[in-house]
């Protein structure tokens, strides 16, 4: 199982983060515009557009560089995205230069009302400026709203659609722990920047649902009667991807779990197992880790989902892309998730992977990286490969965001 890895060996440590940083701070200034952030300084595609999953990522790197420029640049980006609000709710996917407004593909992106509210919550929090969340409060109600209404049922999980968050090109759908636990993020951070008991009431029954449904466990009271046949299906070294009516996703998924370390869901001895076993895959990928694995092998009959989910091209042959590929960004919440529980060792590990990474082809800082090449396989110039390299970095340093975990 032992693959390929980055040359760290050729510089030192030290030189590679020094460098590293200042590199992706450098590349945050290129992709600032009087709009925002833009998702990458290359024309391609849609990328050089103000997204707001993307734009709130860097803007949450930037809140913990300090950097005065690049914190104008994140409130331009919430102001951006928020006056482009649907009146029902959902949050732009991406907006142009331009002014034109794109709310999703196939599906639209139920990760971003979150996203949004995060990142509005924590400008605030962190700059002690409020006048912007006080501005943009009414919209905060309705990206809550939105969230509630696609519960369908209204027991307390949104059912997401596939194509629905940033893994687009993916198989899941149905309700996947990553959205659940952004929302959970954006309530605690809304009710304390504008104290709405009500909202931080619906954090915690929400994070009860999951505690229930998404380890595996023979509990009595489960989400749905499916699930207690399911959960046969169900690893339990770690927080399951999702599930939906036909099935359990059995794959680990780098992001949802890194998220559950920093909001603190579980118990204390199921976040130790969820470390030990990312420690334990760390020594197999001397790399940054794949953000869902293991990879959907071509023999897999999963790859049938894969095989036309694309909007331009085909990219999720196994260990690339979504499908196993390596994302520098949710590396730099790994980081973070790993300093938050002492695990400083292995957080400087994965932040001397991740600045090796982006600096492959002269600091090009792409997307994704092959699997088992290493090779980039994304987009070059991509900025939130360098918000994760400042997230990462930061979160050695001491720095914080607000999470607001109970004690």
């Amino acid at each position: 199982m032992s693959r390929p890895s980055f040359p760290l060996e050729d510089i030192s440590t030290t030189m590679v983060n020094e460098v590293g940083y200042s590199k992706a701070i450098e590349l945050l200034h290129q992709a600032s515009t009087p709009l925002g952030f833009v998702a990458s300084v290359k024309e391609h595609d849609n990328y050089k557009r103000i997204w707001t999953r993307d734009g709130v990522v860097n803007g949450l790197a930037s809140l913990l560089s300090g950097d005065v420029t690049l914190i104008n640049t994140f409130e331009s980006t919430l102001q951006t995205i928020f006056e482009h609000q649907h009146p029902i709710g959902f949050m732009p996917s991406n907006v142009s230069a331009d002014g034109k407004v794109s709310y999703g593909g196939t599906v639209g992106r139920a990760d971003n009302p979150a996203w949004a509210v995060i990142g509005l919550c924590q400008y605030a929090l962190v700059t002690n400026h409020k006048s912007l969340a006080s501005r943009f409060e009414k919209h905060v109600e309705k990206c809550f709203f939105v969230m509630d209404a696609w519960e369908f049922n209204g027991k307390h999980l949104m059912y997401v659609p596939q194509s629905g968050d940033w893994a687009d090109e993916y198989i899941q759908h149905g309700y996947i722990l990553f959205d659940q636990l952004l929302r959970i993020w954006a309530l605690r951070l809304a009710a304390n920047v504008y104290h709405r008991d009500d909202w931080q009431t619906k954090a915690d029954t929400i994070t009860t649902v999951i505690e229930q449904n998404f380890w595996n466990n023979n509990a009595d009271e489960l989400y749905a009667a499916n699930l207690k046949h399911q959960m046969a299906q169900a690893p339990d070294m770690y927080w399951f991807l999702g599930f939906n009516p036909a099935r359990i996703y059995s794959q680990f998924d780098l992001q949802a779990n890194s998220l559950a370390l920093l909001l603190h869901i579980g118990k204390t001895d199921q976040q130790q197992i969820v470390l030990t076993f990312l420690a334990d895959v760390m020594k197999q990928i001397t790399s940054i880790l794949p953000s869902f694995y293991p990879a959907v092998e071509k023999t897999d009959w999963e790859m049938k989902e894969l095989e036309n989910n694309y909007a331009y091209t085909f990219r999720n042959s196994p260990h690339e892309f979504h499908n196993g590929g390596l994302w520098p960004v949710w590396n730099g919440f790994l980081t973070a998730a790993l300093t938050a529980h002492q695990q400083t060792d292995d957080a400087r590990k994965v932040t001397a992977y991740l600045h090796e990474a982006n600096s492959a082809l002269e600091w090009e800082m792409n997307e994704c990286f092959h699997g088992q090449t290493k090779k980039p396989i994304g987009v070059a110039r991509c900025t939130w490969s360098a918000g994760g390299a400042v997230i990462a970095e930061k979160s050695i340093e001491g720095k914080k965001l607000f999470f607001y975990y109970p004690e």
